[in-house]
């Protein structure tokens, strides 16, 4: 930047700051213009109503010539129009953008942002698009890890975490655990439910009962479009704040996801959540966090979480008796690992499904011991099997 420019856009800013009252440099913020299914215009409302709640952004538009006032890169083609981000977000020209239908790197996935129905509380799920790892247990660690960041980065200074009873969601609880004795800090949240627990149900989802949500994205991208979209009978999505920005280690575009068929509200708020993530430096968070999980070695961590060992012999199953004590917990993932556990030790057990999910069918009279034995192998386990 030449002395003229810098001096150019010192003033200009002083000139917005005695107009507006607002002091500090501006955060402009790039909405791409093709692919929605309800056309461009319904886009272009979306920034319009953006702007009317929050005039210290600057929409920057990216598409065809319009008419709507605002600044526009031109672009002609949906990939022209990426290609045109992508180069305004790398010379600076904007801070941050919001598009459809973008590719990200593996290891980089969405955030979304909801408003629970049963209390107006805002809610993340981590994660919405894009594929933070192959394996899936690894991939809701990160998930973990990045709806963190996004939360944080949204002035939310200590959220709190809950894993949605999903496959792997008890493996996935282990490995943060894990983390976390190591140093990492981070607040696990809790259920609603009578038993409570980090593990969340549905009911969970509805109340708003944690900040962040960790799920498998498959299963977030479902949820955000059933909370986006379930008062208006699927077409149109009118609620929360989109599919949110792609996180992780070295991501630094600041990039935001709409569906194609958001409405006007969800472009406004995908517009404002963008511009919050800006405003409290969402690289800047995203850097430290990872800085402190690598000086953990958390990858190591997890990579010998996954580590399955080796039998070495084929264990039979005793002598069939009644089993009516049930152990809840335990992760459909090492569902067989428990059953053959128990086995080894003689006591006969085996493996069921109950409405909170996998269940493990013990003799009642040794309840108690199973659970001993299952905690000191790793696996986890509690007695019970509550709705």
């Amino acid at each position: 930047m030449t002395i003229n420019k810098l001096i150019s856009d010192t003033f200009l800013e002083i000139a917005d700051a005695l107009e507006t009252g607002t002091f500090g440099k501006r955060r402009r913020i790039g909405l791409t213009l093709l692919g929605s299914e309800h056309g461009m215009d319904n886009l272009i409302q979306g920034a319009i109503l953006a702007k009317k709640s929050n005039s210290d952004m600057e929409i920057v538009l990216i598409g065809p010539d319009n008419m709507s006032g605002f600044e526009t890169l031109p672009a002609n083609s949906e990939e022209e129009m990426h290609k045109v981000m992508e180069s305004a977000l790398d010379e600076g020209l904007i801070d941050a953008a919001v598009t459809m239908h973008y590719n990200f790197p593996i290891g980089v996935s969405t955030v979304g942002r909801v408003i629970s129905p049963g209390t107006g509380r805002e809610v993340f799920i981590a994660t919405t698009t894009g594929t933070s790892a192959i394996n899936r247990i690894e991939a809701m660690v990160r998930n973990a890890v990045y709806g963190i960041i996004a939360a944080k980065a949204t002035g939310i200074s200590n959220p709190s975490v809950g894993i949605l009873n999903v496959d792997g969601a008890r493996a996935v609880e282990k490995i943060l655990r894990q983390i976390q004795s190591k140093g990492f800090d981070f607040n696990f949240g809790e259920s609603k439910r009578s038993d409570g627990g980090i593990v969340l149900r549905g009911n969970d989802l509805l109340q708003g009962s944690v900040d962040v949500v960790i799920t498998d994205t498959l299963t977030g991208n479902i949820l955000m479009k059933m909370f986006s979209a379930f008062t208006s009978g699927g077409n149109y999505e009118n609620s929360g704040y989109g599919y949110g920005p792609g996180i992780g280690e070295g991501q630094h575009r600041n990039i935001l996801i709409l569906s194609r068929a958001s409405g006007e509200p969800v472009v406004a708020g995908a517009l404002k959540y963008a511009d919050e993530l800006v405003r409290n430096n969402l690289n800047i968070i995203s850097d430290d966090i990872f800085d402190k999980l690598n000086r953990i070695h958390w990858k190591n961590i997890i990579e010998e979480a996954l580590e399955k060992p080796c039998e070495s012999s084929e264990v039979k199953a005793p002598e069939k008796v009644v089993v009516t004590g049930t152990i809840v917990g335990i992760d459909i993932m090492e569902l067989e690992d428990a059953v053959k556990t128990l086995w080894r030790h003689g006591i006969y057990a085996e493996s069921g499904m109950g409405c909170t999910g996998p269940i493990l069918l013990v003799p009642e009279a040794r309840l108690n011991e199973c659970i001993n034995l299952l905690s000191n192998a790793g696996l986890s386990g509690m007695g019970g099997d509550p709705c």
